[in-house]
């Protein structure tokens, strides 16, 4: 005869469930326990890798290889979305995506600890294949470090927490949920030595990453061919306006790395090879020997939209780039310079233009200091009027010349243009978009620039789509540099909208054409509105 629920005599030697909460706060301990052995892990991980590789840190190795994976419209939303802020945005992503699964495996371990472990394992081996496929075998080394320290410190911390109590005199032993009584305290007081160990590893790496990823202090040797004498700009006279030259620390950054490289210069090497006459290795002494010129160019990176912030202007001393081509003399058949990097990114120059008479060079030099190494250090490619993704190698290491129909370099396989020209564009400064102005004078100003289209000649700005009127112009420095432009307007109350426009030396019109970035650069009109009262 069957029996109800309700009849059954329960087992007086079974353990009584749990009320829901203290089930809850038991999960969310294990979950801790799973968080804070990864925590240190990690930690232990960027810790080694500070002193060796930096990108070989865990977190880093996941983050380029998920870059590298990224489908580019992905990557262009993610930066029009974030700007400068995607890397970090990227890797705290990881670091979420991380720390929640390694809550995951706090729980499975309460259940079975080779569960948990195992998945600690399994996280740990997709960073060290990332790791592998971004750099070398050698590069493993802080993931085997983190997979030990994680895994061992979820075996302390599960031994703690799974230790049992004695029971009333004359009853079993029951184990003990952890997160109830003494056992609590003793997994938190250990949990928390542990996250406190993790602070301080991490810390350490940081500091350590820090001072090795500091700029070198070199002296540079005078220019053969120096730059002509720098104007005053306008930022002492037009509130908000960029200023005409950007300083190291606030030039734009945008490269596929996440890290900043540590490359010794006296071991750093560039190497002339492919179809040339003799091939040509020279060291960072060889490069001071020669002849140097200085020259003031604005830089651009393809990403930038329209009134994007990926754009600057700065002094750089380096090497011709003809100069170092004529040592290796270039062969008959080569159509693109095929250039790398110390890690392996490729990036491919049309060769006929960066030749042709522009100041193209091997640069050592921003500003009057060495390359900072977040900017390529020890050398890096400028080509004047080219987006930086055919023409600004970072951290280079060779040249190659070769075809288009032979070698296919990274942004190349992404289909990005391989001819891209710097389109004549302007930025407004000031006002913001949707920013109160009060009646009367208000000054609406920015920065324009028109490479190898004989630099910007005009700004004109426009209100509420009326006419173009001629706004007033800062000094030009050369044609390779932008230029500073402002506008005085009476204004009235009411809502407005203000645009503007370049107009190069040689006729070009800003064209109104809106383009997204991919794949050979932004175009369009900037237009902003604003709030007169």
């Amino acid at each position: 005869m069957a029996t109800s629920t309700s009849d059954r005599t329960p087992d007086p030697g079974a353990s009584p469930r749990p009320p829901r909460s203290e089930r809850i706060a038991g999960t969310a301990l294990w979950a801790g326990l799973g968080v804070v052995s990864t925590l240190l892990g990690m930690a232990a991980a960027h810790l080694v890798a500070a002193v060796t590789t930096p990108s070989s840190s865990p977190v880093l190795a996941v983050g380029s290889q998920v870059i590298d994976l990224t489908p580019t419209p992905l990557k262009e939303w993610a930066i029009r979305q974030f700007g400068a802020a995607d890397k970090i945005i990227l890797v705290g992503s990881v670091v979420l995506v991380v720390l929640v699964l390694a809550g995951v495996a706090g729980v499975l371990a309460r259940r079975r600890l080779a569960l948990g472990a195992g998945l600690l394992v399994a996280l740990v081996a997709l960073a060290a294949a990332a790791a592998v496929v971004q750099g070398s075998v050698t590069e493993l080394l802080p993931s085997l470090v983190a997979a030990v320290t994680g895994v061992a410190s979820l075996w302390w911390l599960h031994a703690k927490a799974s230790a049992t109590s004695a029971a009333e005199p004359g009853q079993p032993r029951q184990p003990r949920e952890a997160g109830t009584g003494a056992s609590r305290r003793g997994v938190l007081v250990a949990a928390g030595a542990l996250a406190a160990a993790a602070a301080v590893l991490g810390g350490a790496g940081r500091f350590i990453t820090g001072l090795r990823s500091g700029n070198v202090d070199i002296a540079l040797p005078d220019p053969a061919s120096p730059a002509d004498p720098f104007p005053q700009g306008l930022e002492g006279q037009v509130e908000g306006i960029t200023p005409l030259r950007i300083d190291n620390a606030d030039f734009y950054r945008v490269d596929t790395r996440l890290d900043t490289p540590v490359i010794d210069q006296d071991s750093w090497t560039l190497t002339i090879d492919g179809d040339v006459e003799r091939e040509i290795t020279l060291t960072f002494d060889d490069l001071l020997e020669m002849d140097l010129i200085e020259r003031d160019i604005t830089m651009t990176c393809v990403s930038n939209s329209v009134g994007g912030e990926f754009v600057g202007g700065a002094r750089w001393l380096g090497v011709r780039l003809t100069d170092l081509l004529d040592m290796a003399g270039v062969g008959d058949t080569a159509d693109q310079i095929y250039s790398t990097d110390f890690d392996g990114m490729t990036i491919s120059t049309p060769l006929d233009l960066a030749t042709d008479g522009r100041d193209a060079m091997i640069a050592i030099g921003m500003n009057g200091e060495a390359l900072p190494r977040a900017h390529g250090f020890p050398a890096r490619m400028i080509v004047p009027g080219l987006y930086g993704f055919i023409s600004a190698t970072k951290w280079i290491t060779r040249i190659t010349l070769t075809t288009y129909a032979e070698k296919s370099a990274y942004w190349t396989d992404r289909d990005w243009a391989t001819d891209a020209p710097i389109k004549v564009s302007t930025r407004i400064d000031t006002p913001n978009a949707l920013e109160e102005l009060p009646v009367g004078e208000n000054v609406i100003g920015g920065v324009a620039w028109a490479q190898q289209k004989g630099g910007v000649d005009k700004v004109q700005v426009r209100i509420d789509g009326g006419a173009w009127q001629d706004a007033e112009m800062g000094p030009s420095v050369n044609n390779d540099y932008w230029r500073q432009w402002f506008y005085r307007w009476d204004a009235s109350e009411g809502g407005h909208t203000v645009a503007a426009r370049a107009i190069s030396g040689d006729g070009t019109t800003q064209t109104p054409a809106r383009a997204m970035p991919f794949p050979e650069g932004a175009s369009g009109i900037q237009e902003l509105r604003v709030t007169v009262t």
